[in-house]
């Protein structure tokens, strides 16, 4: 018999009495594995008939008014278990007519088809039986002198157990034969309960390679000449479970015998200027290895920025004053091209209040890697400590207080550790101070006091159970301006998650500050932990930030072609991971305002002052800055490229400047003894620098 695939969902239908064994329960929506049409059944002496409308297929069978008539149907099971086997019928009679249920010659018992109404009303009963893999046969056979009811199909569905173990880590993942753009590895198979079905190669949150889970060693050839990577290798199951990473091996390429510069960057041009900065853009150089490194920016002799980009904005100059500027590529071995053409440019005299772009005002503190920032009524302000777990108190002057170590905290090896921050808007009454951590089961939000003195010893949970992973933990929280808590969660590598509304993974969530979930989020009615979902299918999203008229923004990190801001929409489906940016099956997603290539952002933290928007950028050491326009954006400035490295977070102080943190070397866990990161001050076109 033919057998028909189908994703389906069964008819609604019915509940009847099983006699002999408990076969028959309520009818629920669940997903079918396959229909078998009662005309490619084997009968006898039943028969097709095809005199009553409503019937799928080509027919129904009509048992006659006998005992003993039969359909004998083959389904063929993908997987031995439990089966629910769905039967559509009419009994347009007013009494019950039951079938005994045979499976490969077992009685299975009897099942129960009460009246339908009339012969052209079809509703459904269900029998829970076990099935072997590969062909069964099922058969339904009239136990009274009525014979059996008119029966349309059998629809076979079956739930696999929910797989929640995760293989075990890959071990003793090595590195040989490194070469300028290629390296091979291997590493010792993991294990898992049911089975490894493929293994990612990754440097930090991006996939390099991927093979099935029978292979322990790849090559990966994708490599830049003269670059240094930190590669690590992850185990997933059937389920998408992934295991926690391997040991991770650091990798140097040796440059290559490429001895030739790129091309000089063409079409130098000013672009916009204010009181105390110049913006540049350029047309791209090529080289021959087949990318480029970066590009210096010259004023006059010194070096000003070091950008990835094609433009960059100059800051720190003096008002209505001249400045020449020069651009120079390097590809990945360190060759210079020759200097662009020159281009003069002339700052304005004019002077601003707040938003535009912004220039250096002062140093604030040196920390380990200051995750995120939030200032309290009185203008000092918290800053969290990644890897040290520690919650810190800074002043407006830069006199830095350790409050504590935040208590549950632990590492990921990776992006993991003490993470977002939000100071209550209640703060003056109730001292709350919430906090984005990862513990030893999840990522969780929580809850500690504060009164200016004192932190509390203990935390309070608000809102747990999101995965974790070395990757992917996003990790931003802020109070939006209806007084809600709004938290990025990243997918934990498991990509499944972003469109799965029962994950919290891969979502920008909104919750009441107790923990509860607003009545009013888009899939309230749901239930679960859909419950608090704002947006979904988000990769790794860092960024939060509100607008003049209260809209979200946010940014997220892109796997390996784009980066994105958004404009977040209640109940918006963000793509991930069919689609990435504008890449790939985007139809029916809302697409993001701005997108990077990934080698150029790595967008983290954001803030919005006077509508103009300031994205701290990782990857590419540099703070974006642009101005929101209608529903889009306007031309993007990149600013300080290259000057503190790994940006990670923007923050408007109370008295009308940004902070800024740096988070180098926070990789692998970073680097929790040394305290060498910055948190420097900005200030405004017309601001007059610090004391």
């Amino acid at each position: 018999m033919a057998r028909r695939s189908t994703l389906s969902a069964l008819f609604a239908g019915t509940a009847a009495t099983a006699l002999g064994c408990a076969l028959l329960t309520p009818v629920t929506a669940t997903a079918a594995t396959g229909d078998y049409e009662s005309e490619d059944a084997t009968l006898s002496p039943a028969k097709i008939a095809t005199n009553h409308s409503g019937y799928s297929g080509k027919g129904f069978v009509d048992f006659d008014n006998l005992v003993g008539s039969y359909a004998d149907y083959s389904v063929n099971a993908a997987q031995a278990g439990t089966h629910t086997l769905t039967f559509r019928y009419a009994n347009g009679t007013s009494d019950d007519r039951p079938m005994k249920l045979v499976v490969d010659g077992g009685d299975k018992g009897t099942v129960s088809f009460p009246s339908t109404g009339s012969w052209t009303t079809w509703k459904t009963v269900t029998a829970t039986v076990q099935l072997t893999a590969g062909v069964n046969h099922v058969r339904t056979v009239s136990a009274s002198a009525n014979g059996g009811p008119n029966t349309d199909k059998i629809i076979d569905s079956f739930s696999a157990p929910v797989d929640t173990e995760p293989p075990t880590p890959p071990k003793n993942f090595q590195v040989s034969n490194i070469r300028p753009t290629a390296a091979d590895f291997r590493w010792d198979p993991a294990t898992d309960n049911v089975g490894v079905t493929r293994y990612e190669i990754n440097r930090g949150g991006n996939t390099l390679k991927v093979v099935d889970g029978k292979t322990n060693s790849a090559t990966v050839d994708q490599l830049t000449p003269n670059t240094s990577y930190d590669i690590s290798v992850i185990a997933y199951d059937a389920a998408g479970n992934p295991s926690q990473p391997s040991n991770v091996v650091g990798v140097k390429t040796p440059p290559s015998d490429d001895k030739t510069p790129p091309s000089v960057p063409g079409s130098l041009k000013a672009t916009g200027s204010t009181s105390d900065s110049i913006s540049l853009s350029w047309k791209a150089s090529t080289d021959d290895s087949g990318s480029i490194a970066g590009y210096d920016v010259y004023q006059d002799k010194d070096l000003v920025s070091t950008t990835t980009q094609t433009s960059a904005t100059v800051t720190d100059l003096k008002p209505n004053t001249s400045y020449t500027f020069t651009v120079k590529a390097r590809d990945p071995n360190g060759n210079a091209s020759a200097a662009s053409n020159a281009v003069t440019a002339k700052t304005t005299s004019s002077t601003g209040a707040g938003g535009g772009i912004p220039s250096y005002d002062k140093d604030i503190a040196k920390v380990d890697l200051g995750w995120a920032v939030g200032f309290l009524p009185n203008g000092n302000a918290l800053v969290t400590e990644r890897d040290r777990f520690e919650l810190l108190q800074i002043t407006p002057d830069g006199k830095k207080t350790t409050l504590g170590k935040i208590s549950g905290v632990v590492t990921t090896n990776g992006e993991g550790g003490l993470l977002g921050l939000a100071i209550s808007p209640q703060w003056n009454t109730d001292h709350a101070v919430y906090l984005y951590h990862t513990s030893a089961s999840d990522n969780r939000i929580v809850k500690v006091t504060y009164d200016g003195t004192t932190l509390s010893k203990t935390t309070t949970p608000v809102l747990t159970g999101m995965a974790k992973n070395q990757y992917h933990n996003g990790g931003r929280i802020a109070f939006g301006p209806d007084g809600k808590l709004y938290a990025t969660v990243g997918d934990a590598k498991v990509k499944a998650n972003a469109q799965n509304k029962s994950s919290l993974n891969g979502k920008i969530l909104r919750l009441n500050p107790d923990g509860s979930a607003p009545s009013d989020n888009p899939f309230y009615a749901t239930g679960g932990n859909a419950r608090y979902v704002w947006s979904y299918g988000h990769r790794n999203p860092q960024g939060l930030a509100w607008d003049s008229q209260g809209r979200l923004w946010s940014s997220e990190f892109g796997e390996s072609s784009q980066d994105e801001l958004n404009l977040i929409q209640k109940g918006g489906n963000y793509g991930w991971s069919a689609c990435e940016g504008t890449i790939g099956d985007c139809s029916g997603t809302i697409a993001p305002k701005k997108t990077w290539p990934t080698s150029q952002a790595g967008p983290s933290g954001i803030e919005i002052v006077n509508d103009w928007i300031y994205i701290a950028a990782v990857t590419g050491k540099q703070l974006f800055v642009t101005q929101i326009k209608g529903d889009s954006v306007g031309d993007v400035s990149a600013v300080f490229s290259g000057r503190w490295g790994r940006l990670r977070s923007v923050t408007k102080t109370p008295d009308g400047h940004l902070w800024v943190t740096s988070t180098n070397n926070d990789k692998l866990g970073g680097t929790p003894d040394t305290i060498d990161n910055v948190v420097v001050q900005l200030k405004f076109p017309g601001a007059a620098l610090a004391g």
